[in-house]
């Protein structure tokens, strides 16, 4: 009789395992990747790309940009609202960034003087 038990147990353990791999697949494969400014890339005006598009948590943005002009900064809202970098801060600087959106709030901002008050700047909110 134990013997049965401990298939059963085995036997619900696996699926559980199975479902959650399901589930973190499924996850991966619904991701989307966005080029940020479309075939314009990283530049100033930022705000109206965003708009009409639902980003998700896991859904990547790729930063298309001159990175001898530019850079990606990952503020808080703080950050965006003022155009300022917080201390530590992570600055993207490879021209060609992939940053995956975390669920919430996500702001973006190039630091290079002028640049994030002349537009070069998003807000993504991510379910």
């Amino acid at each position: 009789m134990s013997q049965g038990r401990g298939s059963a147990r085995c036997a619900t353990i696996m699926a559980a395992l199975l479902i959650c791999l399901l589930l973190v697949y499924i996850e991966i494969v619904d991701a989307t990747t966005y080029t940020v400014g479309d075939s314009g890339g990283w530049s100033f005006n930022m705000a109206s790309w965003a708009k009409g598009k639902r980003f998700k948590a896991g859904d990547t943005l790729v930063f298309n940009y001159d990175p001898t002009l530019h850079n990606v900064v990952a503020v808080n809202r703080a950050g965006y609202r003022s155009c300022t970098a917080p201390g530590g801060a992570k600055v993207y600087s490879s021209g060609k960034d992939r940053i995956k959106l975390v669920r919430g709030q996500n702001f973006f901002i190039c630091n290079s003087a002028g640049h994030c008050g002349s537009g070069m700047k998003i807000a993504i909110n991510a379910m």
